[in-house]
């Protein structure tokens, strides 16, 4: 770790990433917090282990990361925003995720509500629905891969060994790689994995965060193993009682060892989840062998087999007891030939199967009207029967687009060629998806035939993965087959600023520099130095480190030698809740804070003067509050109120 730190610690990447921090540290890879120079923004960067440079296997995983993640754009998932692959080092530069990884949040809470629990599920399995459509399967899902923001938003880091689902390349350190804890039973036995694996591990992953646990433990990687393929989970109200029994069964579907049983897609599971939330008394009578049931197998095949003894005890018994079965067999089956022969004899003389029947090539009726197909073969032969008309993107109304033999097949003269015919275009009136989880959107756009595209936007009052707008808009028509551009809420826009240095500038300028940064000046106070009088000497933060758009930036202001100062006192209205109080000199802003007047009761800013008569105006919240007047020619100094306003308080 020291070496890394060493070696990459205060350098510039690429001419432009500006490592400051280690954040992470992986099997591979290190993480480290970054600034990126050129987009003026903080960045995380990616850098594989120096150790694992001449590794082919860790090479193909950590650049398969970067190919997967770069082909996704989701609100839900780490954005890739470079990669850099040369002989000494191998990086990619993503997003910054300024949060704690999920299972750092369930070892600190112990167990999650369950409302929690399916919040964080929900856009789990947003992301991986993405990821499924393009075909890459994460095979990984695991807490310590899932970051949590402070806005409760999720985001689904490492991709490193997600495979593409249409892939064929499969090698044993890909079976084996993945937390035991989350792995399918397919991972498990080195099995093919699909999207049905990521399934499995977020039922393990909604199972520890209802139940504190996960649901299978042992002293070994491999027994843990050998249990997800061979052993029943504990039902988690067997762990936690208070788990609803709908988000029990959806938990437990998950979670079934053989993928066939499991939910097929996310969108499934997706969709019982939306229904638990709707309802959470919902029960969706899922079977499963435990408990009860599997007492009651058990006690079935006790009985199959008791049956199948007595019926063994009983056949010995009738052996005992045998009779004259050859005369009698014989009869039988003399009779039953000479009844075949007899209506054999009678279906030759009636269909005459031996007869010449002509036969047909079926001719390619997919792109002609029904109607046309009918009259242009009418004299063919054969028989051509509408078998239904649906809607199809790819054909006009009343055209034949699937038909059954297919062309080019011989068939006897007198048989059917069923078609499907075309309804054409559905047409559709788009919903109103403002303000929706674009999860649902998706699924109603998916079921009605329509595709979709994907675009995040900044927005300050749209909850994150909710629909700002479409694109059509609400209300316009579409057809089946039309693409629906959906723009996705990711937040407000968090503005990073380089603080400039002030010092030896006066407080207007200083107050001017600021502002042309999107800065503001916070707290002024002032010092005797040899500096001339108002003149900024200290600064905080100090220059040079980033900052959001208008954060405070407290001055240090030089009050000359022979300055003397004090603390007016005011006394602040009853009020809970914070409130923006400023203080001016002569009409000079001296003092810029936030206060909540119930904490404090008091405020005390302090004022600097020589000899002069100063006016003193104290404002909340932007409204004159206390008129007072300064006197720096008294020894000591006094001050007096001249008048207060009364301010009304939100």
């Amino acid at each position: 770790m020291e070496s890394g730190i060493d070696k990459y610690i205060g350098k510039k990447l690429e001419g432009r990433y500006e490592i400051q921090q280690i954040i992470g540290m992986g099997g591979m890879a290190n993480v480290y917090k970054a600034y990126d120079a050129i987009d003026q923004r903080t960045v995380s960067v990616k850098i594989l282990r120096e150790e694992y440079l001449g590794n082919a296997e860790f090479l193909r995983r950590f650049k398969n990361e970067s190919k997967a993640i770069a082909l996704l754009n989701h609100p839900n998932i780490v954005q890739v925003y470079d990669v850099a692959f040369t002989n000494r080092m191998q990086s990619i530069v993503m997003e910054y995720i300024d949060g704690i990884t999920l299972k750092d949040y369930i070892e600190r809470q112990g167990t999650l509500s369950w409302k929690e629990a399916i919040h964080f599920t929900l856009q789990i399995l947003d992301a991986l629905d993405h990821a499924h459509e393009k075909g890459i399967v994460h095979r990984d899902i695991k807490p310590h891969n899932i970051m949590l923001l402070q806005n409760g938003m999720i985001k689904v880091t490492d991709f490193g060994i997600a495979r593409f689902a249409r892939s064929e390349v499969k090698t044993i350190t890909d079976r084996a790689i993945g937390s035991v804890h989350y792995i399918s039973p397919e991972q498990a036995m080195g099995d093919n994995t699909d999207q049905k694996t990521d399934i499995y591990s977020v039922g393990v992953l909604l199972f520890e965060m209802l139940t504190g646990r996960v649901p299978f433990e042992a002293d070994t990687a491999v027994s843990v193993a050998i249990k997800h393929i061979q052993s029943k989970a504990a039902r988690p109200t067997q762990i936690n009682p208070s788990i609803p029994q709908g988000l029990e069964e959806i938990t437990m579907r998950a979670m079934e060892k053989d993928a066939a049983h499991r939910y097929q897609t996310t969108q499934a599971m997706t969709e019982d989840i939306e229904k638990f939330k709707h309802d959470p008394s919902i029960q969706f009578q899922y079977k499963y062998l435990g408990g009860e049931s599997e007492k009651s197998e058990r006690k079935k095949y006790r009985k199959a087999i008791d049956k199948t003894r007595e019926e063994k005890t009983l056949h010995k018994q009738n052996r005992k007891k045998r009779v004259p079965y050859l005369p009698i067999l014989a009869g039988v089956t003399f009779a039953f030939v000479l009844a075949t022969l007899a209506f054999l004899g009678l279906m030759i003389s009636l269909q005459n199967p031996f007869a010449q029947v002509e036969e047909v090539r079926v001719p390619n009726l997919v792109g002609l009207r029904f109607d046309t197909a009918l009259s242009q073969y009418a004299e063919l032969g054969v028989e051509i029967i509408q078998e239904s008309v649906t809607h199809n993107v790819d054909f006009a109304p009343g055209v034949i687009f699937e038909q059954n033999p297919r062309a080019g097949r011989t068939v006897r003269e007198g048989s059917e060629i069923r078609v499907m015919v075309s309804e054409g275009q559905q047409v559709f009136q788009l919903e109103n998806f403002n303000g929706q989880p674009s999860h649902m959107v998706r699924s109603w756009l998916r079921e009605r035939g329509l595709q979709y595209e994907i675009f995040n936007e900044h927005n300050s009052t749209v909850v994150v993965g909710d629909i700002i707008y479409t694109n059509p808009s609400a209300l316009s028509e579409v057809r089946s087959g039309d693409i629906i551009q959906l723009f996705v809420s990711i937040g407000q826009d968090v503005q990073l600023r380089s603080v400039p240095d002030v010092r030896g500038m006066t407080l207007q300028a200083a107050r001017q520099m600021l502002e042309m940064h999107n800065l503001r000046v916070g707290e002024v106070t002032y010092d005797q130095s040899d500096q001339p009088t108002d003149t900024v000497i200290a600064q905080t933060p100090d220059s040079g480190t980033l900052h959001q758009e208008g954060s405070a930036i407290n001055l240090v202001v030089s009050q000359g030698s022979a300055m003397t100062h004090v603390s007016i006192r005011v006394e602040l209205p009853a009020f809970d809740g914070d409130v923006q109080l400023q203080a001016f000199a002569d009409n000079v802003l001296v003092h810029d804070t936030v206060l909540n007047p119930s904490e404090v009761g008091v405020w005390q800013p302090a004022f600097s003067g020589t000899d002069e008569l100063v006016s003193i105006q104290v404002l909340i919240n932007g409204h004159l509050y206390q008129d007072f007047q300064l006197d720096f020619s008294a020894n000591p100094p006094t001050f007096q109120i001249l008048d207060t306003w009364e301010v009304f308080l939100p």
